[in-house]
């Protein structure tokens, strides 16, 4: 079953958690100093917010899948609508690693569409990066781009 991601850069992290707990009717699932997630049922839906230093708002949206099968379902389907889709398998992003795709739509907002693979200590951290915070690729350019907006690069993360 598909859940419906939605990702929010933010200037205050304390302001906005107390917003969106108000609005879920619940404290984040994840919470962290720079990041915090909320998973909720009704509607059903993966919103989370990010304080770091990435222009305020919408910054991308997408699909959290239950499976690696329904990734590759939708791999297809995302091919179809754009072209230009990158791949980033084993990708540590979020405090999560993931599998996943992106595509960009018509106005330019990225679209990723995920399996989440498990939790990680640090925000696009490995085992490596979680000690020399120099060798984390998270959220960094690289030479492909997914839209003007979001900036992404092979086992890196969102913008």
């Amino acid at each position: 079953m598909k859940r419906f991601h939605v990702h929010v850069g933010v200037t205050s992290l304390a302001e906005s958690v107390k917003f969106y707990s108000q609005i879920f009717g619940a404290q984040p699932t994840v919470l962290k100093d720079d990041y915090a997630k909320w998973m909720v049922d009704d509607p059903r839906i993966n919103f989370a917010i990010s304080a770091r230093g990435s222009q305020p708002g919408v910054n991308h949206l997408g699909l959290q899948v239950d499976t690696g099968e329904e990734l590759e379902g939708m791999r297809a389907q995302l091919a179809a609508a754009d072209a230009s889709l990158v791949e980033e398998i084993g990708a540590n992003c979020c405090y999560a690693k993931s599998d996943k795709y992106w595509v960009t739509d018509p106005q330019g907002v990225a679209w990723e569409t995920y399996h989440s693979l498990g939790s990680i200590p640090r925000f696009g951290a490995d085992e490596e990066a979680a000690e020399s915070p120099a060798a984390s690729a998270c959220c960094t350019t690289g030479p492909a781009k997914v839209s003007a907006q979001i900036p992404v690069k092979a086992k890196s993360c969102c913008a």
